[in-house]
């Protein structure tokens, strides 16, 4: 299995199934918009005007998993992030990413790399390359513009 065997729902609800980005790097993101973290965004949509002309799907996941720090519905997520970021990279709708409820591409992700690669808070990132594989994931506290995952992207779009 790979993540391109998983789909998501846009937040303005369409199917977003990741087989139709294969051949593209792409940088999974559970976001939220009262987290510390939440100046991330800025950092995410450089990587997208950056890097997406060359490949590369910055998808940002809203999460209310972490502090409940991601109340809004997903109209007003949206509002948001392309208000306070001026966000133009994709997001899916509302999506558990702990615990048995969790959505599966993140059930796979801790089948591929261990429970410990799970998400323990906003804003934790999966690069996932053009084959559907796993990469590479950072922690929160990696800034998406880092040298840790820029050099990951340029590797991943060779």
């Amino acid at each position: 299995m790979s993540a391109h065997d998983y789909s998501f729902t846009t937040i303005d609800g369409k199917p977003l199934d990741l087989k139709d980005l294969a051949g593209k790097a792409v940088l999974v993101v559970n976001v939220a918009s009262y987290c510390g973290f939440t100046p991330q965004y800025t950092d995410l949509q450089e990587l997208h005007e950056t890097y997406g002309p060359k490949g590369l799907v910055v998808l940002g996941v809203p999460c209310n998993d972490f502090g409940a720090q991601e109340p809004r519905t997903e109209p007003e997520i949206a509002k948001f992030c392309e208000s306070m970021y001026e966000v133009t990279f994709p997001l899916t709708s509302k999506q558990k990413a702990i615990g048995p409820d969790a959505h599966a591409f993140y059930r796979w992700i801790a089948a591929q790399a261990g429970e410990g690669a799970a998400p323990k808070w906003n804003f934790h990132k999966y690069l996932i390359g053009k084959d559907g594989g796993l990469l590479g994931a950072w922690p929160s506290r990696v800034r998406p513009r880092s040298s840790e995952i820029t050099e990951a992207v340029e590797a991943a779009l060779r």
